[in-house]
Protein backbone atom coordinates (compact mmCIF):
# COMPACT_ATOMS: atom_id res chain seq x y z
CA UNK A 1 0.00 0.00 0.00
CA UNK A 2 1.07 3.21 -1.28
CA UNK A 3 1.15 5.56 2.03
CA UNK A 4 2.86 9.18 2.26
CA UNK A 5 4.30 10.55 5.37
CA UNK A 6 1.48 12.36 7.41
CA UNK A 7 3.50 14.54 8.73
CA UNK A 8 4.99 15.69 5.38
CA UNK A 9 1.36 16.42 4.18
CA UNK A 10 0.49 18.57 6.96
CA UNK A 11 3.69 20.55 6.28
CA UNK A 12 2.55 20.97 2.07
CA UNK A 13 -1.44 21.50 3.43
CA UNK A 14 -0.21 24.39 5.65
CA UNK A 15 1.74 26.27 2.76
CA UNK A 16 -1.99 25.89 1.28
CA UNK A 17 -4.11 27.02 4.22
CA UNK A 18 -2.14 29.47 6.10
CA UNK A 19 -3.08 31.47 3.18
CA UNK A 20 -6.53 31.64 4.40
CA UNK A 21 -7.67 33.42 7.71
CA UNK A 22 -10.46 31.46 10.02
CA UNK A 23 -13.58 32.97 10.19
CA UNK A 24 -15.21 32.62 13.84
CA UNK A 25 -17.38 29.84 13.93
CA UNK A 26 -19.20 31.93 16.62
CA UNK A 27 -20.00 34.32 13.83
CA UNK A 28 -21.01 31.48 11.23
CA UNK A 29 -23.11 29.46 13.54
CA UNK A 30 -25.14 33.36 14.38
CA UNK A 31 -25.52 33.73 10.79
CA UNK A 32 -26.96 30.29 9.70
CA UNK A 33 -29.62 30.35 12.69
CA UNK A 34 -30.29 33.80 11.66
CA UNK A 35 -31.23 32.31 8.44
CA UNK A 36 -33.31 29.34 9.07
CA UNK A 37 -35.38 31.73 11.75
CA UNK A 38 -36.19 33.79 9.41
CA UNK A 39 -36.92 30.67 6.27
CA UNK A 40 -39.14 29.21 9.15
CA UNK A 41 -41.09 32.32 10.27
CA UNK A 42 -43.55 32.06 7.31
CA UNK A 43 -44.24 28.27 8.38
CA UNK A 44 -44.51 28.72 12.29
CA UNK A 45 -47.11 32.19 12.45
CA UNK A 46 -48.25 31.96 8.93
CA UNK A 47 -51.51 30.02 9.78
CA UNK A 48 -54.25 30.40 11.40
CA UNK A 49 -52.71 29.80 14.79
CA UNK A 50 -48.64 29.25 15.43
CA UNK A 51 -47.81 26.00 14.93
CA UNK A 52 -46.03 25.34 18.17
CA UNK A 53 -44.63 21.56 16.54
CA UNK A 54 -42.74 23.21 14.13
CA UNK A 55 -40.85 25.54 16.37
CA UNK A 56 -40.35 23.45 19.13
CA UNK A 57 -38.93 21.43 16.03
CA UNK A 58 -36.50 23.89 14.53
CA UNK A 59 -35.39 24.74 18.34
CA UNK A 60 -34.37 21.15 18.32
CA UNK A 61 -32.38 21.83 15.64
CA UNK A 62 -30.58 24.87 15.81
CA UNK A 63 -29.57 23.77 19.75
CA UNK A 64 -28.09 20.32 17.99
CA UNK A 65 -26.09 23.22 15.13
CA UNK A 66 -24.01 24.56 18.21
CA UNK A 67 -24.07 21.59 20.71
CA UNK A 68 -22.43 19.60 18.25
CA UNK A 69 -19.91 22.76 16.93
CA UNK A 70 -19.20 23.28 20.87
CA UNK A 71 -18.69 19.91 21.51
CA UNK A 72 -16.19 18.91 18.37
CA UNK A 73 -14.25 21.91 19.05
CA UNK A 74 -13.88 21.19 22.91
CA UNK A 75 -13.72 17.60 23.19
CA UNK A 76 -11.86 15.89 19.74
CA UNK A 77 -9.98 19.20 19.15
CA UNK A 78 -11.32 20.06 15.68
CA UNK A 79 -10.94 23.70 13.95
CA UNK A 80 -12.74 23.12 10.98
CA UNK A 81 -16.13 23.08 10.12
CA UNK A 82 -16.80 24.02 6.45
CA UNK A 83 -18.51 20.57 5.33
CA UNK A 84 -20.42 20.71 8.72
CA UNK A 85 -21.75 24.26 8.34
CA UNK A 86 -22.91 23.73 4.41
CA UNK A 87 -24.69 20.45 5.40
CA UNK A 88 -26.47 21.93 8.03
CA UNK A 89 -27.37 24.85 5.73
CA UNK A 90 -29.13 22.35 3.11
CA UNK A 91 -30.71 20.39 5.42
CA UNK A 92 -32.21 23.80 6.80
CA UNK A 93 -33.72 24.52 3.72
CA UNK A 94 -35.19 20.76 3.26
CA UNK A 95 -36.55 20.86 6.41
CA UNK A 96 -38.27 24.16 5.84
CA UNK A 97 -39.69 23.47 2.92
CA UNK A 98 -40.73 19.93 4.47
CA UNK A 99 -42.17 21.37 7.21
CA UNK A 100 -44.04 23.62 5.08
CA UNK A 101 -45.69 21.06 2.83
CA UNK A 102 -46.27 17.96 5.06
CA UNK A 103 -45.01 19.59 8.38
CA UNK A 104 -46.38 16.05 9.93
CA UNK A 105 -43.05 14.92 7.78
CA UNK A 106 -40.49 17.09 9.81
CA UNK A 107 -39.51 14.90 12.94
CA UNK A 108 -38.57 11.81 10.89
CA UNK A 109 -36.82 14.68 8.96
CA UNK A 110 -35.06 15.84 11.47
CA UNK A 111 -33.77 12.24 13.06
CA UNK A 112 -32.41 11.15 9.50
CA UNK A 113 -30.37 14.71 10.09
CA UNK A 114 -29.32 13.56 13.60
CA UNK A 115 -28.39 9.95 12.40
CA UNK A 116 -26.74 11.10 9.38
CA UNK A 117 -24.27 13.47 11.57
CA UNK A 118 -23.88 10.34 13.84
CA UNK A 119 -22.66 7.98 10.67
CA UNK A 120 -20.52 11.14 9.72
CA UNK A 121 -18.20 11.09 12.62
CA UNK A 122 -18.43 7.38 13.29
CA UNK A 123 -17.12 6.52 9.80
CA UNK A 124 -14.47 9.42 10.23
CA UNK A 125 -13.15 7.88 13.02
CA UNK A 126 -13.26 4.22 11.56
CA UNK A 127 -11.60 5.59 8.11
CA UNK A 128 -8.72 7.54 9.53
CA UNK A 129 -7.08 4.11 10.07
CA UNK A 130 -6.16 3.17 6.78
CA UNK A 131 -5.47 -0.57 8.45
CA UNK A 132 -8.60 -1.32 9.55
CA UNK A 133 -10.08 0.48 6.10
CA UNK A 134 -7.62 -2.48 4.22
CA UNK A 135 -9.22 -5.12 6.51
CA UNK A 136 -12.85 -4.92 5.51
CA UNK A 137 -12.80 -3.68 2.33
CA UNK A 138 -13.06 -7.28 0.58
CA UNK A 139 -15.94 -8.35 3.27
CA UNK A 140 -17.34 -5.21 2.76
CA UNK A 141 -17.65 -5.50 -1.25
CA UNK A 142 -18.89 -9.01 -0.51
CA UNK A 143 -21.92 -7.35 1.58
CA UNK A 144 -22.86 -4.55 -0.20
CA UNK A 145 -23.65 -6.99 -3.55
CA UNK A 146 -25.24 -9.78 -1.69
CA UNK A 147 -27.85 -6.65 0.05
CA UNK A 148 -28.38 -5.10 -2.97
CA UNK A 149 -29.01 -8.04 -5.26
CA UNK A 150 -30.69 -9.84 -1.64
CA UNK A 151 -32.75 -6.54 -2.00
CA UNK A 152 -33.79 -6.47 -5.47
CA UNK A 153 -34.88 -10.24 -5.11
CA UNK A 154 -37.18 -9.39 -1.94
CA UNK A 155 -38.69 -6.23 -3.55
CA UNK A 156 -38.80 -7.85 -7.17
CA UNK A 157 -41.29 -11.30 -5.79
CA UNK A 158 -42.61 -9.42 -2.19
CA UNK A 159 -43.21 -6.01 -2.36
CA UNK A 160 -43.42 -5.45 -5.88
CA UNK A 161 -42.67 -2.15 -8.02
CA UNK A 162 -42.94 1.20 -6.89
CA UNK A 163 -43.30 3.97 -9.64
CA UNK A 164 -42.14 1.85 -11.82
CA UNK A 165 -38.56 0.64 -10.30
CA UNK A 166 -37.78 -2.17 -7.39
CA UNK A 167 -35.57 0.30 -5.38
CA UNK A 168 -37.43 0.70 -2.05
CA UNK A 169 -37.76 -1.71 1.01
CA UNK A 170 -40.97 -0.79 2.47
CA UNK A 171 -41.53 -2.03 6.08
CA UNK A 172 -44.22 -0.94 8.53
CA UNK A 173 -44.38 2.69 9.04
CA UNK A 174 -40.65 3.53 6.89
CA UNK A 175 -38.84 2.86 3.63
CA UNK A 176 -35.03 2.92 2.88
CA UNK A 177 -33.48 2.43 -0.33
CA UNK A 178 -30.46 0.33 -0.58
CA UNK A 179 -28.96 1.27 -3.35
CA UNK A 180 -27.97 4.75 -1.20
CA UNK A 181 -26.39 2.82 1.50
CA UNK A 182 -24.09 0.50 -1.13
CA UNK A 183 -22.87 4.19 -2.65
CA UNK A 184 -20.81 4.51 0.84
CA UNK A 185 -19.31 1.20 0.19
CA UNK A 186 -18.96 1.90 -3.73
CA UNK A 187 -16.91 4.88 -2.51
CA UNK A 188 -14.78 2.92 0.34
CA UNK A 189 -14.43 -0.44 -1.79
CA UNK A 190 -12.97 1.74 -4.90
CA UNK A 191 -10.60 3.97 -2.85
CA UNK A 192 -9.18 1.46 -0.67
CA UNK A 193 -8.60 -0.66 -3.97
CA UNK A 194 -6.97 1.34 -5.94
CA UNK A 195 -4.98 2.97 -2.77
CA UNK A 196 -2.57 -0.09 -3.15
CA UNK A 197 -0.44 -0.74 -6.31
CA UNK A 198 -2.17 -1.58 -9.21
CA UNK A 199 -2.43 -5.00 -9.99
CA UNK A 200 -4.68 -6.94 -12.68
CA UNK A 201 -5.91 -8.66 -9.31
CA UNK A 202 -6.83 -5.35 -7.99
CA UNK A 203 -8.75 -3.91 -10.96
CA UNK A 204 -10.39 -6.99 -11.78
CA UNK A 205 -12.11 -7.22 -8.56
CA UNK A 206 -12.81 -3.38 -8.46
CA UNK A 207 -14.39 -3.92 -11.99
CA UNK A 208 -16.28 -7.33 -11.33
CA UNK A 209 -17.49 -5.40 -7.97
CA UNK A 210 -18.24 -1.85 -10.01
CA UNK A 211 -20.20 -3.47 -12.99
CA UNK A 212 -21.80 -6.09 -10.21
CA UNK A 213 -23.60 -2.97 -8.83
CA UNK A 214 -24.37 -0.86 -11.02
CA UNK A 215 -25.74 -4.32 -12.86
CA UNK A 216 -28.34 -5.35 -10.35
CA UNK A 217 -29.02 -1.17 -10.02
CA UNK A 218 -30.40 -1.75 -14.13
CA UNK A 219 -32.39 -4.41 -12.92
CA UNK A 220 -33.93 -2.41 -10.63
CA UNK A 221 -34.74 -0.31 -13.21
CA UNK A 222 -32.75 2.85 -10.75
CA UNK A 223 -31.41 4.04 -14.03
CA UNK A 224 -30.28 7.76 -12.44
CA UNK A 225 -28.43 5.59 -9.76
CA UNK A 226 -26.94 3.46 -11.98
CA UNK A 227 -25.68 6.24 -13.70
CA UNK A 228 -24.10 8.04 -10.65
CA UNK A 229 -22.17 4.86 -9.89
CA UNK A 230 -20.68 4.37 -13.20
CA UNK A 231 -19.14 8.39 -12.76
CA UNK A 232 -17.83 7.53 -9.82
CA UNK A 233 -16.70 3.91 -11.18
CA UNK A 234 -14.95 6.43 -14.07
CA UNK A 235 -13.46 9.13 -11.69
CA UNK A 236 -12.24 6.72 -9.46
CA UNK A 237 -10.41 4.33 -12.38
CA UNK A 238 -8.74 8.18 -13.72
CA UNK A 239 -7.59 9.41 -10.90
CA UNK A 240 -5.72 5.95 -10.11
CA UNK A 241 -4.70 5.31 -13.75
CA UNK A 242 -4.62 8.39 -15.48
CA UNK A 243 -4.84 6.46 -18.35
CA UNK A 244 -7.31 8.40 -20.99
CA UNK A 245 -7.29 5.95 -23.43
CA UNK A 246 -8.73 3.37 -21.04
CA UNK A 247 -11.81 5.16 -19.92
CA UNK A 248 -12.42 6.41 -23.42
CA UNK A 249 -12.57 2.33 -24.15
CA UNK A 250 -15.03 2.24 -21.13
CA UNK A 251 -17.31 4.74 -21.97
CA UNK A 252 -17.94 3.30 -25.22
CA UNK A 253 -18.40 0.03 -24.26
CA UNK A 254 -21.03 1.27 -21.73
CA UNK A 255 -22.40 3.55 -24.19
CA UNK A 256 -22.54 0.60 -26.53
CA UNK A 257 -24.42 -1.74 -23.87
CA UNK A 258 -26.84 0.61 -23.15
CA UNK A 259 -27.53 1.14 -26.77
CA UNK A 260 -28.66 -2.65 -26.76
CA UNK A 261 -30.37 -2.45 -23.43
CA UNK A 262 -32.58 0.40 -25.05
CA UNK A 263 -33.23 -1.99 -28.03
CA UNK A 264 -33.97 -4.86 -26.70
CA UNK A 265 -36.12 -3.22 -23.64
CA UNK A 266 -38.21 -0.83 -25.17
CA UNK A 267 -39.82 -0.57 -21.51
CA UNK A 268 -35.89 1.40 -20.93
CA UNK A 269 -36.61 3.85 -23.37
CA UNK A 270 -40.58 4.58 -23.11
CA UNK A 271 -38.97 5.93 -19.44
CA UNK A 272 -37.05 8.48 -21.31
CA UNK A 273 -39.37 9.36 -24.03
CA UNK A 274 -40.55 13.04 -22.65
CA UNK A 275 -37.00 13.69 -23.36
CA UNK A 276 -36.93 17.36 -24.86
CA UNK A 277 -40.90 16.96 -25.78
CA UNK A 278 -42.45 17.95 -22.42
CA UNK A 279 -44.39 20.79 -23.63
CA UNK A 280 -45.90 18.23 -26.49
CA UNK A 281 -47.87 16.48 -23.09
CA UNK A 282 -47.89 19.23 -20.44
CA UNK A 283 -51.00 16.88 -19.00
CA UNK A 284 -48.69 13.68 -19.36
CA UNK A 285 -45.55 12.75 -19.42
CA UNK A 286 -43.97 16.42 -19.18
CA UNK A 287 -46.40 17.74 -16.20
CA UNK A 288 -43.73 17.52 -13.57
CA UNK A 289 -40.80 18.99 -15.84
CA UNK A 290 -43.38 21.82 -17.51
CA UNK A 291 -44.68 22.96 -14.32
CA UNK A 292 -41.00 23.63 -13.33
CA UNK A 293 -40.42 25.36 -15.69
CA UNK A 294 -43.32 27.82 -15.53
CA UNK A 295 -43.13 27.92 -11.57
CA UNK A 296 -39.96 28.44 -10.69
CA UNK A 297 -39.18 31.30 -12.69
CA UNK A 298 -42.35 33.25 -11.14
CA UNK A 299 -40.06 33.29 -7.67
CA UNK A 300 -38.07 35.57 -9.00
CA UNK A 301 -34.56 36.71 -6.96
CA UNK A 302 -36.11 36.40 -3.42
CA UNK A 303 -39.01 33.61 -4.13
CA UNK A 304 -42.35 34.23 -3.22
CA UNK A 305 -42.21 32.96 -0.01
CA UNK A 306 -42.59 29.45 1.99
CA UNK A 307 -45.98 28.52 2.26
CA UNK A 308 -46.85 30.80 -1.39
CA UNK A 309 -45.60 28.52 -4.39
CA UNK A 310 -47.84 26.32 -6.49
CA UNK A 311 -45.24 23.46 -7.05
CA UNK A 312 -45.87 22.26 -3.64
CA UNK A 313 -49.14 20.89 -5.21
CA UNK A 314 -47.41 18.96 -7.62
CA UNK A 315 -46.06 15.45 -6.67
CA UNK A 316 -42.97 15.09 -5.53
CA UNK A 317 -41.91 18.12 -4.69
CA UNK A 318 -40.17 17.86 -1.49
CA UNK A 319 -38.22 15.12 -3.25
CA UNK A 320 -37.46 15.10 -7.09
CA UNK A 321 -38.59 18.67 -7.36
CA UNK A 322 -37.31 20.44 -4.37
CA UNK A 323 -34.77 22.51 -6.33
CA UNK A 324 -37.50 24.08 -8.29
CA UNK A 325 -39.40 24.35 -4.93
CA UNK A 326 -36.65 26.60 -3.88
CA UNK A 327 -36.72 28.56 -6.60
CA UNK A 328 -40.14 29.65 -6.76
CA UNK A 329 -40.38 30.01 -2.53
CA UNK A 330 -37.42 31.14 -1.75
CA UNK A 331 -35.71 32.41 -4.70
CA UNK A 332 -33.23 32.48 -7.42
CA UNK A 333 -30.40 33.87 -5.16
CA UNK A 334 -31.00 30.93 -2.44
CA UNK A 335 -31.29 28.77 -5.15
CA UNK A 336 -27.65 30.04 -6.44
CA UNK A 337 -26.38 29.78 -3.11
CA UNK A 338 -27.44 26.35 -3.28
CA UNK A 339 -26.07 25.27 -6.31
CA UNK A 340 -22.25 27.34 -5.05
CA UNK A 341 -22.20 25.05 -1.88
CA UNK A 342 -22.19 22.14 -3.74
CA UNK A 343 -19.48 23.69 -6.00
CA UNK A 344 -17.59 24.38 -2.63
CA UNK A 345 -17.65 21.42 -1.98
CA UNK A 346 -15.96 20.26 -5.05
CA UNK A 347 -13.29 22.59 -4.31
CA UNK A 348 -12.67 21.22 -1.01
CA UNK A 349 -12.26 18.30 -2.39
CA UNK A 350 -9.42 18.79 -4.80
CA UNK A 351 -7.59 21.32 -2.37
CA UNK A 352 -7.78 19.05 0.42
CA UNK A 353 -6.86 15.68 -1.52
CA UNK A 354 -3.47 17.62 -2.56
CA UNK A 355 -2.28 17.22 1.10
CA UNK A 356 -3.79 13.95 2.56
CA UNK A 357 -2.32 11.73 4.39
CA UNK A 358 -2.62 8.99 2.04
CA UNK A 359 -3.70 8.67 -1.42
CA UNK A 360 -7.06 6.65 -0.31
CA UNK A 361 -7.98 9.73 0.81
CA UNK A 362 -7.35 11.74 -1.93
CA UNK A 363 -9.32 9.30 -4.06
CA UNK A 364 -11.94 8.90 -1.77
CA UNK A 365 -12.57 12.88 -1.14
CA UNK A 366 -12.60 13.39 -4.88
CA UNK A 367 -14.71 10.61 -5.85
CA UNK A 368 -17.31 11.15 -3.31
CA UNK A 369 -17.62 15.01 -4.31
CA UNK A 370 -17.72 13.96 -7.45
CA UNK A 371 -20.46 11.26 -6.63
CA UNK A 372 -22.82 14.57 -5.01
CA UNK A 373 -21.69 16.99 -8.04
CA UNK A 374 -23.20 14.64 -10.78
CA UNK A 375 -26.21 13.69 -8.51
CA UNK A 376 -27.55 17.20 -8.56
CA UNK A 377 -26.35 17.87 -12.04
CA UNK A 378 -29.29 14.98 -12.94
CA UNK A 379 -31.38 16.57 -10.31
CA UNK A 380 -31.17 19.82 -11.18
CA UNK A 381 -30.82 19.27 -15.11
CA UNK A 382 -33.48 16.50 -14.95
CA UNK A 383 -36.17 18.74 -14.16
CA UNK A 384 -35.19 21.41 -16.20
CA UNK A 385 -35.34 18.99 -19.40
CA UNK A 386 -32.02 19.62 -20.12
CA UNK A 387 -31.06 15.87 -18.93
CA UNK A 388 -33.40 13.00 -19.22
CA UNK A 389 -35.78 12.86 -15.93
CA UNK A 390 -34.12 10.15 -14.16
CA UNK A 391 -35.56 10.60 -10.40
CA UNK A 392 -32.29 11.45 -8.00
CA UNK A 393 -32.55 13.26 -5.16
CA UNK A 394 -31.13 16.71 -3.81
CA UNK A 395 -28.46 15.82 -1.49
CA UNK A 396 -28.69 16.81 1.79
CA UNK A 397 -32.16 18.66 0.71
CA UNK A 398 -34.86 15.89 -0.75
CA UNK A 399 -37.11 14.62 1.81
CA UNK A 400 -35.62 11.18 2.71
CA UNK A 401 -33.89 9.20 5.51
CA UNK A 402 -31.62 7.25 3.06
CA UNK A 403 -30.10 10.12 0.68
CA UNK A 404 -29.71 11.81 4.26
CA UNK A 405 -27.68 9.56 5.92
CA UNK A 406 -25.92 8.47 2.62
CA UNK A 407 -25.45 12.24 2.22
CA UNK A 408 -23.82 12.83 5.61
CA UNK A 409 -21.45 9.41 5.01
CA UNK A 410 -19.96 10.92 1.38
CA UNK A 411 -19.01 13.96 3.73
CA UNK A 412 -16.97 11.77 5.88
CA UNK A 413 -14.79 10.74 3.07
CA UNK A 414 -14.04 14.37 1.93
CA UNK A 415 -13.48 15.32 5.29
CA UNK A 416 -10.89 12.23 5.55
CA UNK A 417 -8.44 14.06 3.16
CA UNK A 418 -8.25 17.68 5.08
CA UNK A 419 -4.96 17.17 7.16
CA UNK A 420 -7.03 19.95 9.34
CA UNK A 421 -9.16 16.73 10.34
CA UNK A 422 -6.30 15.08 12.63
CA UNK A 423 -6.25 17.25 15.51
CA UNK A 424 -2.86 15.31 16.77
CA UNK A 425 -1.01 16.40 13.69
CA UNK A 426 -2.68 19.65 12.84
CA UNK A 427 -2.40 22.65 15.06
CA UNK A 428 -4.01 25.57 14.46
Amino acid sequence: MQQQNPRKNVSRGDKVRRKYKYVDRSFILFLLTSFQVISFTPVIFGGDAINYKVAMLLLVYLVFEWAYVGFMRMVPKKVNFELEFIAFFLSGIGLCLQASVAPSGMLKQLITVIAGVLVYDVLLWFIMDVKRVMAVRIPLAVFALVFLAGSFVYIRYAVGAINGAYNWLAFKGFSIQPSEFVKIAFIFVGAASLDKLLTAKNIYMYIVFAMGCIGVLFLMKDFGTALIFFFTFIVISFMRSGDLRSIIFICAAALIGAVLIIYFRPHVAARFAAYRHVWEDIYGAGYQQTRVLIYSVSGGLFGLGVGNGALRNVYASTTDLIFGLICEEMGIVIAFAVVLAFAFIAIYAVISSKSAPSTFYSIAACSASAMLLFQICLNIFGITDLLPLTGVTLPFVSQGGSSMICSWALFAFIKSADVRAYPKLYKS
